[in-house]
């Protein structure tokens, strides 16, 4: 538990740099939303196409964890539609509910990505990107479907697709996929560069994700607040790696699994919801809630699952 607490203890104290950094005010404050964007568009799809490109899924048993994966959050999906009709019943708005089902299925990829490598190197890189890469697709399909019909915005199917079809972290990890299986090789010096900007994404996504995080918002958490931490730090853990066991899915791959659905919400669902009418300030204190409570709940769910795996 020790080690598991060391090994991640880095990733948090960027978080926590990225937090300082942003209440400093020693970085012009304008400079934050154009790196957040330059992360979002660049830094982090270039991570995932250079690792997808490159990986070894051999052995990985991807078929297994994609069933998982996508089960996993569909699942969870379903169930948080289903009760519903019983939040609504106890004021919570259409709007609340999106940024509750945001929070309790997305999650932070950035913080994901770098776990894993501290853990496990280059493997854990892989296979956390493919899980990735599996479930980016569904988790943005079923939020932008709920922020359509519960947002209380448009709900147009053409806005649903175009931003299926355009968010940037779907098209880096279809296009990492399709040159490893189709063994295209992009030229040598194009592929540097992406690496380049591959190799500043995850310390820079991890201060990034600090000074987004609201402070103020979580000091005195609502009860949908504390349902969103609950579904997604300790439901969502339970979910998936209960799932990927019984799919007879073990070892290290169980371990980055059981990491993948620990990891807290990721930041750019915020723009999501303030974009298509969901709660944003909401989501907000639920994203720095489960940020400062997963520091505690990852090293448990990794020494759990690491139990669980080793039989």
């Amino acid at each position: 538990m020790t080690a598991i607490f060391e090994s991640i203890l880095p990733v948090f104290l960027l978080v926590l740099l990225g937090v300082w950094l942003r209440r400093s005010r020693l970085i012009d404050q304008g400079l934050w939303v154009g790196l957040e964007q330059f992360g979002y568009y660049f830094l982090f799809p270039a991570l995932l196409f250079s690792t997808l490109a490159k990986a070894d899924f051999t052995g990985m048993r991807a078929d297994a964890t994609a069933v998982a994966a996508i089960g996993s959050v569909t699942l969870m999906s379903i169930a948080l539609l289903l009760v519903w009709p019983l939040l609504r019943n106890n004021g919570i708005s259409g709007a609340t509910f999106t940024s509750i089902f945001q929070t309790a299925t997305r999650w932070n990829a950035f913080i994901a990505l770098a776990v894993a490598e501290k853990l496990y190197g280059a493997l854990g890189l892989s296979l956390t990107a493919l899980v990735m890469a599996l479930i980016i697709i569904p988790i943005n399909f079923y939020n932008v479907a709920v922020l359509v019909w519960f947002g209380g915005g448009s709900r147009g199917i053409g806005l649903f697709f175009l931003r299926i079809v355009t968010n940037p972290l779907i098209v880096a990890s279809a296009l990492g996929i399709l040159c490893n299986l189709a063994g295209i090789e992009v030229y040598s010096p194009v592929m540097r560069t992406i690496d380049m900007l591959a190799s500043a994404s995850l310390s820079l996504g991890l201060i990034l994700v600090g000074a987004g995080l609201k402070i103020a918002d979580a000091l005195k958490p609502s009860a949908p607040a504390v349902l969103a931490v609950a579904l997604k730090l300790i439901a969502m853990p339970i979910f998936m790696v209960a799932g990927s066991a019984l799919l007879g899915i073990s070892g290290d791959a169980l371990v980055i699994i059981g990491l993948g659905a620990a990891v807290p919400t990721a930041m750019n669902g915020y723009i999501l919801a303030k974009q298509m009418g969901g709660d944003a300030e909401l989501y907000a204190a639920v994203a720095t809630i489960q940020t400062a409570v997963s520091f505690f709940t990852i090293p448990l769910v990794l020494f759990v699952t690491g139990y669980a795996a080793a039989g």
